[in-house]
């Protein structure tokens, strides 16, 4: 039987083959939708004294990743520019220390949608209550909260539709 590789596929091997060694402490994390892929990779834990305050720690994360950012500036949009010839889409970057992590410049798409009058009627509540200042933010809060609380759900889901694609992929092609 053939194998069969899907777009996410394609695009995480040329990201593992044209990064330069060293940059990050294992593989980058790839992913991507219809406008844009999202390249994030782990970075060495900065030394800070034993016993330091979780601050210190945190803070000494966001430095290493700034410094990241500034250090590989013209080789990350030297590999964007390839890369959004390549692929047809905006290249994005960010990178990991332990639990903290940072994205750089990321697109904010608008999405259109028709919801009825319950529907409005939530996000207005949250506009009312100040937790957003537009429908547009309040939606977005949504999703990042369902995201959130269920996400290994949609997790499954993700994993499901990769299923799926690779199936289509190797199914009988139109003469």
């Amino acid at each position: 039987m053939a194998t069969t590789t899907t777009l996410h596929d394609e695009v995480t091997g040329w990201f593992a083959g044209r990064l330069p060694d060293g940059w990050f402490t294992g593989p980058a994390e790839v992913s991507l939708d219809d406008d844009e892929i999202l390249v994030v990779g782990p970075l060495d834990e900065p030394e800070v004294p034993g016993g330091s305050e979780a601050g210190v720690r945190e803070a000494a994360r966001v430095a290493r990743i700034k410094r990241f950012r500034e250090d590989t500036r013209q080789a990350r949009m030297k590999i964007a520019d390839e890369a959004e010839r390549l692929f047809g889409r905006t290249i994005s970057w960010g990178a990991s220390v332990g639990e903290t992590r940072r994205l750089f410049t990321t697109l904010n798409v608008p999405v259109m949608t028709r919801l009825r009058m319950p529907d409005r009627q939530v996000l207005d509540t949250l506009i009312e209550a100040g937790v957003a200042r537009s429908r547009s933010e309040a939606l977005a809060w949504c999703v990042r909260l369902v995201g959130q609380h269920q996400a290994d759900w949609i997790a499954d889901l993700r994993e499901a539709l990769t299923h799926v694609q690779k199936v289509r992929a190797e199914g009988p092609k139109a003469l």
